[in-house]
C-alpha cells in the first residue's frame, strides 16, 4: 500500500509538468496502474485486522475518507486552476499526497494477521476462478457494478439541468455541487453501524432504497429539492458501497485481496459503460430518460440485495490461508 501511494504521488507530480496531451495520458495512466493497488489491499487489511462486529464501521471509515479526498481534489483543483493554472493545481495536490503517503508509513500498524504466500499465477487463476464461482460473491460484484455506474451517471450529467433553463447556474456554482459528497462522509459510517448493528442485509437494502427515492426526487424542478434529491442519492450510495465492499471481504474466506480486486474492477468497470451510456439517455431523453436508466439499475440492485442473503457459502475455508478474525 506504501508503495502504491508513493509512487502514484510522483506520477501526479510528473503530471504537472506535462508539456503534451500526450505526455500527460501516458503519465495519467502508470499513475492509474499505480494507484489501483492500493484499495484492494486497503480493503482485505481492513477485513483482516478488525473484528467482524465493528468490521462494518471501520469500512465505513475508509469509505468516508474517500468521499472527503473526492470532495477535496476536486474542489482544490477548480480553485486553483481559476486562480492560478492546472500545472500549479496538480503541484499541489502531488506535494498533498506525498505528505500524507509519508504520514501513512510512519502510521500505519503492522498487519497482525497476514503471513505471505507463494506467488504464482496459476495460484492467482485459481483464486479469481474462486471468487467468480460464488454466487454470493458475483452479486456483490454486480451491486459493484450496478451502484458505482448509477453515481458516476447522476453526477455525470447533474450539471447539464442545473446550467440550463431555467436555473442557468454558472460553472463555479455547480461545481460546488461536490460538497454534497459531504453527506456520503457521514452515511457510510453511520450505514456501515447500523450494518453491524442490524445485519448487513437490511442495512444494504435501505441504503439503496435511498438511492432510489433520491434520484426520483431530483426530477422535480425546484432547485432546491432537486439538490436534496442528490443529497440523499449520495447517502444512500456510500453507504451502499461501504457495506457492499465490507461484505465482499467477509464473504471471500479464502483470497481476499482477489475478491476485493475484481469487486473494484467491476465497479469501475460500471463507472465507465454506464456513466458512457447515460450520454445517449440524456441526449434522446434528457433528465427523466438518465433517472429512468438509474432508476432500473437500482431496482435491479434491489432484487439482488434481497436475493444475496439467501446464497450460502457452500465452500469449506482453505486451512492454509490465514483469514484474521
Amino acid at each position: 500500500m506504501v508503495a502504491s501511494l508513493l509512487f502514484s504521488s510522483i506520477c501526479a507530480a510528473v503530471t504537472a509538468f506535462s508539456q503534451n496531451f500526450w505526455f500527460l495520458l501516458t503519465a495519467r495512466a502508470i499513475m492509474g496502474i499505480a494507484l489501483a493497488g492500493f484499495p484492494s489491499i486497503a480493503m482485505t487489511y481492513i477485513n483482516e485486522e478488525f473484528h467482524p462486529k465493528n468490521l462494518g464501521t471501520a469500512m465505513g471509515m475508509y469509505v468516508s475518507g474517500t468521499s472527503i479526498g473526492g470532495m477535496v481534489s476536486r474542489v482544490v483543483v477548480d480553485a486553483l486552476t481559476d486562480w492560478f493554472s492546472w500545472h500549479v493545481a496538480l503541484s499541489a495536490i502531488a506535494f498533498l499526497s506525498l505528505l500524507v503517503s509519508a504520514w501513512f508509513w510512519k502510521s500505519l500498524p503492522d498487519s497482525r494477521h497476514f503471513h505471505a504466500q507463494k506467488a504464482s499465477l496459476r495460484k492467482l487463476f485459481s483464486s479469481l476462478g474462486q471468487s467468480l464461482r460464488d454466487p454470493g460473491l458475483l452479486c456483490l460484484f454486480s451491486l459493484g457494478f450496478l451502484l458505482m455506474g448509477s453515481f458516476v451517471t447522476l453526477y455525470n450529467y447533474i450539471d447539464y439541468p442545473l446550467m440550463g433553463e431555467p436555473y442557468h447556474l454558472s460553472q463555479t456554482i455547480v461545481g460546488l455541487i461536490f460538497f454534497i459528497y459531504l453527506v456520503g462522509t457521514f452515511s457510510s459510517t453511520f450505514m456501515g453501524r447500523m450494518a453491524d448493528r442490524f445485519g448487513k442485509p437490511k442495512a444494504l437494502v435501505a441504503s439503496i432504497a435511498i438511492m432510489l427515492l433520491g434520484g426520483i426526487v431530483t426530477i422535480n424542478s425546484i432547485l432546491v429539492v432537486k439538490l436534496v434529491g442528490v443529497a440523499l442519492f449520495t447517502f444512500g450510495f456510500f453507504g451502499g458501497h461501504s457495506i457492499a465492499s465490507g461484505w465482499v471481504g467477509q464473504r471471500a474466506l479464502n483470497f481476499k485481496a482477489q475478491a476485493s480486486s475484481l469487486y473494484l474492477l467491476f465497479y469501475y468497470t460500471g463507472s465507465s459503460i454506464v456513466g458512457t451510456t447515460g450520454g445517449t439517455f440524456w441526449s434522446r431523453f434528457g433528465w427523466i430518460g438518465v433517472i429512468g436508466l438509474i432508476a432500473s439499475l437500482l431496482v435491479l440492485s434491489l432484487i439482488i440485495a434481497e436475493i444475496l442473503p439467501l446464497l450460502k457459502i457452500k465452500r469449506k475455508p482453505d486451512t492454509t490461508h490465514h483469514k484474521g478474525y
